[in-house]
Protein backbone atom coordinates (compact mmCIF):
# COMPACT_ATOMS: atom_id res chain seq x y z
CA UNK A 1 0.00 0.00 0.00
CA UNK A 2 1.58 3.43 -0.86
CA UNK A 3 2.18 6.06 1.46
CA UNK A 4 -1.03 8.29 -0.29
CA UNK A 5 -3.40 5.00 0.11
CA UNK A 6 -2.72 4.83 3.87
CA UNK A 7 -3.31 8.43 4.93
CA UNK A 8 -6.67 8.36 2.69
CA UNK A 9 -8.68 7.64 6.01
CA UNK A 10 -7.11 10.05 7.91
CA UNK A 11 -7.37 12.72 5.58
CA UNK A 12 -11.26 11.91 4.90
CA UNK A 13 -11.62 12.07 8.36
CA UNK A 14 -10.00 14.94 8.41
CA UNK A 15 -12.07 16.65 6.13
CA UNK A 16 -15.28 15.46 7.60
CA UNK A 17 -14.44 17.46 10.69
CA UNK A 18 -13.38 20.35 9.17
CA UNK A 19 -16.68 20.27 7.20
CA UNK A 20 -18.55 19.56 10.14
CA UNK A 21 -16.53 22.65 11.86
CA UNK A 22 -17.70 24.60 9.13
CA UNK A 23 -20.99 23.80 8.99
CA UNK A 24 -20.99 24.14 12.67
CA UNK A 25 -20.22 27.92 12.74
CA UNK A 26 -22.34 28.73 9.68
CA UNK A 27 -25.24 26.92 11.95
CA UNK A 28 -24.08 29.36 14.75
CA UNK A 29 -24.01 32.54 12.89
CA UNK A 30 -27.13 32.02 11.39
CA UNK A 31 -28.46 31.67 14.60
CA UNK A 32 -27.41 33.96 15.91
CA UNK A 33 -28.42 36.49 12.74
CA UNK A 34 -31.96 35.36 13.35
CA UNK A 35 -31.95 35.88 17.07
CA UNK A 36 -30.97 38.81 16.33
CA UNK A 37 -33.53 39.77 14.04
CA UNK A 38 -36.04 38.57 16.43
CA UNK A 39 -34.72 40.46 19.25
CA UNK A 40 -34.91 43.32 16.75
CA UNK A 41 -38.90 42.81 15.77
CA UNK A 42 -39.42 42.19 18.99
CA UNK A 43 -37.44 45.46 20.54
CA UNK A 44 -40.40 47.77 18.97
CA UNK A 45 -42.33 49.29 21.85
CA UNK A 46 -46.11 47.62 21.98
CA UNK A 47 -47.17 51.47 22.97
CA UNK A 48 -45.19 52.11 19.47
CA UNK A 49 -46.93 49.74 17.06
CA UNK A 50 -49.76 52.39 16.55
CA UNK A 51 -47.27 54.83 16.05
CA UNK A 52 -46.14 53.18 12.64
CA UNK A 53 -49.35 53.24 11.03
CA UNK A 54 -49.76 57.11 11.80
CA UNK A 55 -46.04 57.89 10.41
CA UNK A 56 -46.83 56.66 7.12
CA UNK A 57 -49.78 58.31 7.10
CA UNK A 58 -48.08 61.27 7.84
CA UNK A 59 -45.04 60.90 5.48
CA UNK A 60 -46.68 62.10 2.29
CA UNK A 61 -47.38 65.45 3.91
CA UNK A 62 -43.97 65.99 4.45
CA UNK A 63 -42.22 68.19 1.78
CA UNK A 64 -42.33 72.00 1.53
CA UNK A 65 -40.97 73.98 4.33
CA UNK A 66 -41.27 70.78 6.45
CA UNK A 67 -39.54 68.30 3.73
CA UNK A 68 -36.46 67.89 5.99
CA UNK A 69 -38.90 65.62 8.31
CA UNK A 70 -38.29 62.19 8.45
CA UNK A 71 -41.11 59.92 9.33
CA UNK A 72 -40.08 57.13 11.50
CA UNK A 73 -39.68 53.54 9.79
CA UNK A 74 -39.80 52.09 13.23
CA UNK A 75 -40.83 54.36 16.34
CA UNK A 76 -39.33 54.62 19.53
CA UNK A 77 -40.47 55.55 22.78
CA UNK A 78 -38.50 58.32 23.86
CA UNK A 79 -36.71 59.03 26.97
CA UNK A 80 -39.11 60.89 30.12
CA UNK A 81 -37.35 63.76 29.36
CA UNK A 82 -36.79 66.28 32.20
CA UNK A 83 -36.69 70.38 32.41
CA UNK A 84 -37.94 73.21 34.23
CA UNK A 85 -40.99 75.41 33.87
CA UNK A 86 -40.96 78.92 34.10
CA UNK A 87 -41.60 78.66 38.14
CA UNK A 88 -38.88 76.04 38.43
CA UNK A 89 -40.69 73.36 38.81
CA UNK A 90 -39.88 69.53 37.59
CA UNK A 91 -41.72 69.04 34.53
CA UNK A 92 -41.14 65.63 32.47
CA UNK A 93 -42.45 65.04 28.57
CA UNK A 94 -45.29 62.00 30.40
CA UNK A 95 -46.73 64.94 31.64
CA UNK A 96 -48.16 65.56 27.85
CA UNK A 97 -49.16 62.13 27.98
CA UNK A 98 -52.06 61.72 25.86
CA UNK A 99 -51.32 64.52 23.37
CA UNK A 100 -49.45 64.89 19.97
CA UNK A 101 -46.70 67.05 20.89
CA UNK A 102 -43.90 68.84 18.80
CA UNK A 103 -41.31 68.90 20.74
CA UNK A 104 -38.41 71.38 19.84
CA UNK A 105 -35.00 72.43 21.36
CA UNK A 106 -33.35 75.61 20.91
CA UNK A 107 -31.11 78.07 22.41
CA UNK A 108 -30.66 82.25 22.17
CA UNK A 109 -26.55 81.24 20.74
CA UNK A 110 -28.72 79.29 17.87
CA UNK A 111 -29.73 81.63 14.51
CA UNK A 112 -31.85 79.16 13.37
CA UNK A 113 -33.86 78.25 16.34
CA UNK A 114 -34.20 82.43 17.04
CA UNK A 115 -35.69 82.68 13.71
CA UNK A 116 -38.33 79.74 13.94
CA UNK A 117 -39.29 80.72 17.58
CA UNK A 118 -42.40 83.22 16.11
CA UNK A 119 -43.71 80.10 13.87
CA UNK A 120 -43.90 77.63 16.95
CA UNK A 121 -45.33 80.50 18.61
CA UNK A 122 -48.20 80.76 16.02
CA UNK A 123 -48.22 76.80 15.45
CA UNK A 124 -49.63 76.75 19.19
CA UNK A 125 -51.69 79.97 19.01
CA UNK A 126 -53.43 77.89 15.71
CA UNK A 127 -53.37 74.55 17.02
CA UNK A 128 -52.62 74.36 20.65
CA UNK A 129 -55.00 72.38 23.02
CA UNK A 130 -56.49 69.50 24.10
CA UNK A 131 -54.98 66.68 21.85
CA UNK A 132 -51.93 68.84 20.34
CA UNK A 133 -49.23 71.16 21.94
CA UNK A 134 -45.70 72.30 21.16
CA UNK A 135 -43.05 71.95 23.76
CA UNK A 136 -40.24 74.21 23.37
CA UNK A 137 -37.23 73.70 25.57
CA UNK A 138 -34.49 76.69 26.03
CA UNK A 139 -30.74 74.66 26.67
CA UNK A 140 -29.05 78.15 27.26
CA UNK A 141 -26.56 76.62 29.84
CA UNK A 142 -25.02 80.20 30.97
CA UNK A 143 -27.77 83.47 31.76
CA UNK A 144 -30.60 81.96 32.37
CA UNK A 145 -32.25 85.27 32.32
CA UNK A 146 -31.66 86.11 28.56
CA UNK A 147 -33.55 83.32 27.19
CA UNK A 148 -36.81 85.05 28.74
CA UNK A 149 -35.98 88.12 27.86
CA UNK A 150 -35.40 87.22 24.17
CA UNK A 151 -38.81 85.61 24.09
CA UNK A 152 -40.54 88.37 25.23
CA UNK A 153 -38.36 90.98 23.27
CA UNK A 154 -39.51 89.38 19.89
CA UNK A 155 -42.85 88.90 20.84
CA UNK A 156 -42.81 85.17 21.93
CA UNK A 157 -46.02 84.92 24.02
CA UNK A 158 -48.08 81.99 23.32
CA UNK A 159 -45.75 79.24 24.23
CA UNK A 160 -44.90 77.88 28.21
CA UNK A 161 -41.44 78.73 28.66
CA UNK A 162 -39.30 75.42 29.30
CA UNK A 163 -35.90 75.60 29.72
CA UNK A 164 -32.50 72.57 31.03
CA UNK A 165 -29.55 74.71 32.06
CA UNK A 166 -27.80 71.35 32.39
CA UNK A 167 -28.59 70.90 28.78
CA UNK A 168 -29.02 67.29 29.66
CA UNK A 169 -32.32 67.03 27.49
CA UNK A 170 -30.31 67.47 24.45
CA UNK A 171 -27.31 64.38 25.74
CA UNK A 172 -30.36 62.48 26.20
CA UNK A 173 -32.09 62.35 22.62
CA UNK A 174 -28.53 62.27 21.35
CA UNK A 175 -28.10 58.98 23.12
CA UNK A 176 -31.31 58.09 21.89
CA UNK A 177 -29.65 58.71 17.91
CA UNK A 178 -32.77 61.49 18.07
CA UNK A 179 -30.70 65.15 18.21
CA UNK A 180 -27.41 65.81 16.44
CA UNK A 181 -27.21 69.89 16.11
CA UNK A 182 -29.30 72.47 16.84
CA UNK A 183 -32.24 73.30 16.29
CA UNK A 184 -33.73 69.55 16.49
CA UNK A 185 -37.59 68.93 16.89
CA UNK A 186 -39.78 65.80 17.44
CA UNK A 187 -43.04 65.00 16.33
CA UNK A 188 -43.99 62.58 19.25
CA UNK A 189 -47.79 60.89 19.52
CA UNK A 190 -49.90 60.45 22.74
CA UNK A 191 -47.88 57.31 23.79
CA UNK A 192 -44.94 59.05 24.01
CA UNK A 193 -43.41 57.69 20.53
CA UNK A 194 -41.39 59.38 18.11
CA UNK A 195 -43.06 59.96 14.87
CA UNK A 196 -40.80 61.83 12.95
CA UNK A 197 -37.62 64.10 14.04
CA UNK A 198 -36.59 67.04 12.11
CA UNK A 199 -32.81 68.75 12.47
CA UNK A 200 -32.66 72.28 11.51
CA UNK A 201 -35.02 75.12 11.16
CA UNK A 202 -38.77 74.87 9.46
CA UNK A 203 -41.87 77.43 8.84
CA UNK A 204 -44.23 75.99 11.55
CA UNK A 205 -47.22 77.96 10.85
CA UNK A 206 -46.96 77.14 7.39
CA UNK A 207 -49.45 75.50 5.54
CA UNK A 208 -46.85 72.51 5.02
CA UNK A 209 -46.34 72.18 8.54
CA UNK A 210 -50.40 72.17 9.55
CA UNK A 211 -51.22 69.53 7.13
CA UNK A 212 -47.74 67.23 8.77
CA UNK A 213 -49.81 68.05 12.06
CA UNK A 214 -53.39 67.07 10.70
CA UNK A 215 -52.46 64.33 9.73
CA UNK A 216 -50.61 63.13 12.85
CA UNK A 217 -53.95 64.01 14.60
CA UNK A 218 -55.86 62.04 12.48
CA UNK A 219 -56.96 58.91 14.00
Amino acid sequence: MTGDAAQSPAKRRLSLVLAGGIAGVAVGLAGVYGISLFLGKSALDPACRPTVATAERMAPFARGEVAAMAAARRPIRLPDLTFRDGSGAERKLSDWQGRTVLFNLWATWCVPCRKEMPALDALQAKMGGPSFAVVAVNIDTRDPAKPRAWLKEVGINRLGYFADPSAKVFQDLKEAGKAFGMPTTILIDSNGCEIATLSGPAEWAGEDALKVIAAALKT
